[in-house]
């Protein structure tokens, strides 16, 4: 006698992969996380982030890393070199680099040349250098930070009012009866942070519609918080008298009054920022998807971008607070980074610190070397090649490349 249930599974056809599929679709969660799965590793400029990843493919990435990375690591010793270099006393190459390695606690180098030009390089060409490198680094690594958490490719630390809130916050430090001398330059970047943060709510607020972020809502609301920080910013100026002089260096932007002192207190916001936006680049690349289908494979949303908006605004605060206003640097490299090595956050977020660096230090470079003795002012330069740029780069790739 045969067996009732094996009677009825040998009069059902052999299971087909259609058939399969259809299962599968009926199970959501499953289907969710096979289709997104799909969706992660086909996009274009979005990494794999699940572990059925093959290892040649986890190895591919990493060598598409390494490349552009040492490329961006090489280009950034060569400016810098070139930048200690040049100046109304040229000084070798190999001098200034011996005078800059000597400043190491376990190098000890005596270059044969004039005390003179030792007092050049690290007294005046180093910090500025140091300084460059580090202003650089945050206003990419920010501005890319920003177009990944608001999904907006026109968000920078500018459009949407981050540095001119940091500007005014540094601004009201500078005016403000605190001995600031007698504190070192700690007081004028936590102030401009807290500027910088309070716009970041803001904007966010104004601009929030229905749970989510309306990208066009997020750049008005942007733009008008900046023209309202900025409008503070200049009455304070006007108002302020022979105190209220140092604003201008926010307004027009340059390093011409930098220190080793204020390189040693910005260093630490940048590099806390940095190390936040490294381990939170993952969590950029799944936001890139619908923010339910984030949700649902386990990342929470809301903390992420607390958490990535208050590290690049860290950034962007120190950038501003030790530079001024430079614009165009937060936009324009993540995007020319893009192009060229596509937009996976894990690889955009390290290549735009370091190339954002190289590309500040030989701006400043042309800055100060130009029309010596006067400067021009950076925020002129960045404008200058920044907008033709931004538009070439915008009409070879005929869309936005986010």
């Amino acid at each position: 006698m045969v067996d009732a249930p094996a009677a009825g599974r040998a009069d059902q056809p052999p299971a087909c992969p259609a058939r399969r599929r259809a299962a599968r679709a009926r199970r959501p969660e499953r289907a969710l996380l096979d289709g997104l799965e799909r969706q992660i590793v086909t996009t274009p400029g979005i990494e794999a982030t699940r572990g059925g990843v093959s290892v040649a493919t986890r190895a591919a990435a990493a060598f598409r890393l390494a490349g552009p990375l040492a490329l961006g690591l090489a280009l950034l010793a060569l400016v810098c070199v070139y930048a200690l270099t040049q100046g109304a006393a040229s000084i070798p190459a190999r001098t200034a680099v011996a005078f800059a390695l000597d400043r190491l606690p376990w190098v000890t180098l005596t270059p044969d040349a004039p005390a003179t030009w030792q007092r050049i390089i690290v007294d005046v060409r180093l910090p500025r250098v140091a300084a460059a490198v580090i202003v650089g680094a945050a206003l990419s690594g920010s501005g890319a930070a920003y177009q990944g958490v608001f999904r907006n490719p026109l968000a920078d630390p500018f459009l949407l009012g981050i540095a001119s809130g940091a500007a005014l916050g540094a601004s009201l430090a500078i005016v403000s009866p605190l001995p600031i001398d007698s504190y070192g330059f700690g007081w004028v970047p936590a102030s401009a942070f807290l500027g910088a943060l309070a716009t970041v709510v803001l904007v966010t607020i104004l601009a929030r519609s229905g749970g989510d972020v309306d990208g066009v809502s997020l750049i008005l609301a942007g733009v008008a918080l900046s023209s309202i920080c900025s409008a503070i910013s200049s009455f304070i100026l006007l108002t302020g008298g022979q105190k209220a002089q140092p604003i201008f260096a926010f307004i027009f932007g340059g390093l011409n009054t930098v220190s080793w002192t204020r390189v040693a207190i910005a260093l630490p916001y940048v590099l806390g920022g940095t190390l936040v936006l490294a381990v939170t680049s993952r969590a950029l690349d799944v936001l890139q998807l619908d923010e339910e289908q984030a949700e649902h494979l386990g990342l929470n949303v809301a903390r992420t971008k607390v958490i990535v908006l208050a590290a690049a605004s860290l950034m962007a605060a120190a950038a501003v607070a030790v530079a001024g206003i430079i614009g165009f640097v937060g936009l324009m490299v993540p995007h020319a980074v893009r192009l060229a090595w596509g937009g996976g956050f894990r690889r955009l977020l390290p290549l735009s610190l370091i190339y954002g660096a190289a590309f500040l230090v030989l701006v400043d470079t042309f800055a100060r070397t130009t029309i010596a003795p006067q400067e021009v002012p950076l925020g002129i330069i960045t404008a200058f090649i920044g907008g033709p740029a931004f538009l070439v780069l915008m009409r070879r790739r005929r869309r936005w490349v986010l």
